[in-house]
């Protein structure tokens, strides 16, 4: 704030607000804290929202929206830990669909379970459905 950043100052005071309205929707007084998972959960959604506004704002023309939209990712970006790349996720994915006998597409639902399960907050859910996709082509 003192630094009159008012792109990041309002990204911050957004993050503040979706923390608390977490706490209240797992009716938690605003005062107590959430959990490591939670801030981190409530983050990548704030990240998620960035990048639907970014991809629809770019549909309809409005540049001047993308931009801001974009500022706001790059900020909320640097709270949110580094996601493992596409040859990393297949890697696992290949390792997985092995282990798990897995050979027509009609199982891609089994596979995908295991693979979220597995990988946790470490890989972004559209790449690992993109890498189970591509592997079923």
């Amino acid at each position: 704030m003192k630094a009159r950043n008012e792109v990041r100052t309002l990204v911050l005071k957004s993050l503040l607000s979706a923390f608390t309205n977490e706490l209240v929707a797992q009716r938690k007084k605003p005062s107590e804290a959430l959990s490591d998972g939670d801030v981190l959960n409530v983050i990548k959604k704030a990240v998620k929202q960035r990048k639907d506004s970014v991809e629809q704002f770019s549909k309809g023309g409005r540049e001047d929206l993308v931009q801001k939209e974009q500022a706001e990712l790059e900020i909320l970006s640097a709270y949110v830990p580094e996601t493992m790349n596409k040859e990393e996720i297949l890697k696992i994915a290949q390792a997985k669909k092995d282990q798990l006998g897995i050979e027509d597409k009609s199982k891609m639902g089994i596979l995908m379970g295991a693979l979220m399960k597995e990988l946790g907050g470490k890989a972004d859910g559209g790449d690992v459905k993109e890498v189970v996709d591509g592997l079923f082509e």
